[in-house]
């Protein structure tokens, strides 16, 4: 069954490391920071009217944000990645022949990451930051899209040969429930905190 599912994720991943016509700017440039700058201050500023622009309300949102990324990022970086040891497909010497790799705007080697890939921390990230603001912001369309956008960076880290799917797919799994979790311990807070008048309102 192992056997088969490895199959299954080599498979997969031949699917979606197909290259398209202008796909290596694309998908690198979603795989990175800069372009989603804008997303990310317009989410702020959803949080912020969320939050009844009261900056204590704001503070702990933002502390709910770091404790997302940073517990998603220290488990897959740390635990999962050095734990499992599973290789990069950019660093399988099988694979050398039937993968496509991405070589970034004024590079001379293509980009293939650190040597361990499960699981994705960029899919943990984002899952985490997709399910803990969704939530957050009432769920719904949100929800939904902001799920959508870490699926598409997460297609991204495949497209670009650095992971399996199910170095994604776990990775996705693990920032979801951690983002669920987050969101769930939140509420009693918020509930006794804006008895107090510290939070932010629903």
């Amino acid at each position: 069954m192992y056997a088969q599912l490895i199959a299954w994720d080599y498979d997969l991943f031949q699917l979606f490391n197909t290259p398209w016509p202008g796909g290596d700017m694309v998908m690198w440039a979603v795989s990175g920071f800069l372009l989603w700058v804008p997303l990310y201050a317009f989410l702020l500023w959803r949080l912020w009217i969320k939050a009844h622009k009261r900056p204590s309300r704001m503070l702990a949102i933002v502390l709910g944000l770091a404790i997302c990324v940073g517990g998603t990022d220290l488990f897959s970086a740390r635990i999962m990645k050095p734990g499992f040891q599973r290789l990069r497909p950019s660093h399988r010497a099988e694979l050398r022949d039937d993968i496509h790799l991405v070589t970034p705007p004024g590079a001379e080697a293509p980009y293939k990451g650190g040597r361990f890939g499960f699981v994705s921390s960029h899919a943990a990230n984002h899952t985490g930051i997709a399910v803990f603001v969704g939530l957050l912001l009432g769920g719904g369309v949100w929800l939904w899209g902001l799920i959508a956008w870490a699926l598409l960076i997460g297609y991204s880290r495949i497209y670009l040969g650095v992971h399996f799917p199910a170095d994604v797919a776990v990775g996705s799994l693990i920032g979801a429930l951690w983002g669920l979790a987050l969101y769930a311990a939140s509420r009693p807070i918020a509930r006794r905190a804006r008895a107090h008048q510290y939070w932010y309102g629903t």
